[in-house]
């Protein structure tokens, strides 16, 4: 019975991982467009230098052609969790700063957070197919961060977005690893090891 099921199981997760590979790239697409947005209603520039953001997950990784399948999705989850409650942070923001005079960069930021949860969701739904399911979100997300001025916060807002821009990147690679066929693609341990 359970190599009747192996099969299905494994259409199950090339078919997920085709998903969420097509969500990571139009996330991908929506977050230039945002991050256009983003710089010309805060009047920022575009090639502004903006240093690493305390809780803001990094997309690089050293040892990313070793991480098992699962790992991959784990690291992807737990970006994603974080990168849901900066943005939310950032529209609260957003609102403080502006209210409603700026609908678009506030419609923007919604739709972008409202991929990202999508995308959450995908992620947890692969790792329940992986038979470990998703860890609990207790604790999870940023630490809290201090108050910063409001040119800080149009700083860390932009590394924000450009760090998920990246982050979008690596999941369709993620994905695309993880949908393969054969060694590398899997959880099993020693699979990615070879």
């Amino acid at each position: 019975m359970a190599a009747a099921d192996a099969p299905s199981a494994t259409l199950r997760r090339r078919d997920l991982c085709n998903r969420g590979i097509r969500l990571a790239r139009k996330m991908r697409s929506d977050i230039a467009d945002l991050l256009d947005i983003y710089v010309e209603r805060q009047g920022l520039d575009a090639s502004a230098s903006v240093a690493a953001v305390e809780g803001v997950p990094v997309a690089a990784t050293e040892c990313w052609s070793e991480q098992t399948g699962t790992q991959r999705l784990l690291d992807n989850l737990a970006a994603y969790r974080s990168f849901r409650v900066l943005l939310a942070q950032m529209l609260e923001e957003q609102r403080e700063q502006l209210g409603d005079a700026d609908t678009t960069l506030g419609r923007a930021l919604a739709a972008v957070l409202l991929q990202v949860s999508a995308f959450t969701y995908h992620l947890e739904e692969l790792l329940q197919l992986e038979s470990c399911g998703p860890p609990s979100e207790e604790g999870a997300g940023p630490p809290a961060l201090p108050r910063l001025s409001l040119f800080e916060q149009k700083l860390r807002g932009l590394g924000v977005l450009r760090e998920l821009a990246q982050w979008a990147v690596r999941s369709v690679r993620d994905l695309r690893q993880l949908a393969k066929p054969g060694p590398g693609s899997g959880s099993a341990p020693g699979m990615a090891e070879s």
